[in-house]
């Protein structure tokens, strides 16, 4: 067999799941500051230490067509809405953010991040996935998406000094 044809062709590459490493990071924060209003802007280091304390950190055309951050509750992490769930839960994973390119979306690449991110917990030992979704500014396809994954609410919070309003959502894997 050739090595050719042990390499996937570039265009199955973007739907294999792979781990992110800092070898990924132009990739990915290039397809995070394109959706920055959905997530938040990041810069090189910022992404750097958020990867080195990632739980989960895997995405798909090496981050570049989508990517899952995903941190349990032992991370290093200062956000509120990280804080929120660590002041409530004694064991999650906190989805951080999730993106996929607007050129690879309806593909069922997220579902598929996501049912990798919940096998990955549930080898870990933990019981419960977290996040939030924006509610102003509103973010409707990601609710949606939250809420036919088996996600519930469970709180809400107003944030960044009144200039965004977030949902909470639970998915428990038990």
């Amino acid at each position: 067999m050739t090595e050719q044809s042990r390499t996937p062709p570039k265009s199955d590459m973007d739907n294999v799941i792979c781990e992110l490493g800092l070898s990924d990071l132009t990739a990915v924060l290039s397809l995070n500051n394109e959706n920055a209003v959905e997530t938040s802007v990041l810069d090189e280091s910022g992404l750097a230490a958020l990867l080195g304390m990632a739980f989960y950190a895997r995405g798909m055309g090496r981050g570049g067509t989508a990517f899952l951050i995903a941190l349990d509750q032992s991370a290093p992490y200062r956000n509120p809405n990280f804080e929120w769930f660590k002041a409530r839960r004694e064991s999650f994973v906190y989805i951080d953010r999730v993106i996929v390119a607007g050129s690879a979306r309806g593909k069922g690449l997220a579902r598929r991040l996501y049912e990798d991110l919940f096998a990955a917990a549930n080898n870990s030992g933990h019981t419960c996935v977290v996040c939030e979704v924006n509610v102003d500014p509103p973010n409707h396809a990601s609710d949606a998406f939250h809420q036919a994954m088996g996600f519930a609410i469970v709180g809400q919070a107003i944030i960044h000094n009144g200039s965004k309003t977030v949902s909470y959502f639970e998915k428990n894997l038990t």
